[in-house]
């Protein structure tokens, strides 16, 4: 909690955390803009566009709970996201759409939520822990959607 000036240490240790988590935010908006630049099929396009929309609408939720707790929010996906997102741009968009669609999927499992779940283990506020299992629900929705595409 902020109390003139003065962090707490669970506070400190949910900024920390909630930096961390927000840096995999910005390691997912990157990779649907990567993933949408790839895509042929326009439907897809506006679906990837949508799933871009909310990453982007839970990183700005994501800042202003860091905010609150008195921290500064990080603005990317900082040097591990720039090096794991480097990694899970290493596909052929040329082998269409679908390998991209399973790309995602893999992403929005593994780091989207797998990693994050461990990430924020014992180490958020109660609020905090709240927004991020809000987040985690709607990636999980994005896995359910994606896995839907897939014919």
């Amino acid at each position: 909690m902020w109390n003139g000036g003065e962090h707490t240490l669970n506070s400190e240790q949910s900024i920390k955390t909630l930096n961390k988590f927000l840096q995999g935010q910005f390691m997912g908006i990157h990779a649907y803009e990567h993933f949408i630049e790839n895509l042929e099929d326009t439907s897809l396009k506006q679906s990837f566009s949508d799933i871009l929309t909310e990453h982007t609408k839970n990183a700005h939720i994501i800042s202003d709970r860091i905010h609150q707790l008195g921290g500064e929010p990080v603005t990317n996906e900082g040097v591990v996201g720039k090096a794991e997102s480097f990694i899970g741009n290493l596909f052929d968009p040329d082998n269409g759409d679908e390998v991209i669609i399973k790309h995602a999927i893999k992403g929005e499992n593994l780091y989207g939520i797998k990693m994050s779940e461990q990430l924020v283990r014992n180490k958020l506020d109660e609020d905090s822990l709240q927004i991020v299992h809000q987040v985690l629900n709607k990636d999980r929705e994005h896995v359910d959607y994606l896995k839907s595409l897939i014919h």
